[in-house]
């Protein structure tokens, strides 16, 4: 199974839902889409999943495919899945700014996510995924202490905008 989530950010994810749209997984597909309005044929669609049962998806599924949100990152790699990431682009009106293209590109250096920037380029990932080497989580502090650093600079950033 393939689950596909945009989280729970109020814009909608158009642009990364348009792939599944356009050419349609050969297995199952699963599609938390929030406020978009595509609906993938043949996807079981959800407007939003209770957090347990998202876990519960996430076990399931053989790929997960989703925006470079922390809160979803994280909650894919604590189930054993590393995802597959599309960041949001503030230029789409998806998001304020563009902090998901860097967070998206730290982890992937890191090896923890496959970043995808370009949504068209989804099916590519998909196949590699089934080749990609085991999840395997452990203790890293300075990950985790860059993570808070950069949680914390965008919260204060945010803080600091005329209106926010």
């Amino acid at each position: 199974m393939i689950l596909v989530t945009v989280g729970t950010n109020e814009a909608p994810f158009d642009r990364l839902l348009h792939v599944f749209e356009a050419s349609p997984p050969e297995e199952e597909l699963l599609v938390q889409h929030g406020p978009s309005s595509i609906r993938p044929p043949g996807a079981t669609c959800v407007d939003y999943l209770p957090y347990d049962e998202l876990a519960e998806a996430i076990r399931r599924a053989r790929v997960v495919v989703t925006h470079a949100g922390v809160g979803s990152i994280m909650t894919a790699l604590a189930n054993g899945n590393r995802p597959v990431v599309v960041p949001r682009l503030r230029r789409f009106g998806e998001a304020v700014d563009d902090h998901q293209v860097e967070l998206g590109h730290r982890l992937h250096e890191e090896g923890l996510v496959t970043l995808v920037e370009r949504p068209e380029d989804i099916g590519a990932a998909l196949d590699a995924t089934t080749s990609a080497r085991p999840l395997e989580l452990g203790p890293d502090r300075r990950l985790v202490a860059e993570l808070v650093d950069f949680v914390q600079a965008h919260s204060r950033a945010q803080h600091l905008r005329p209106g926010a």
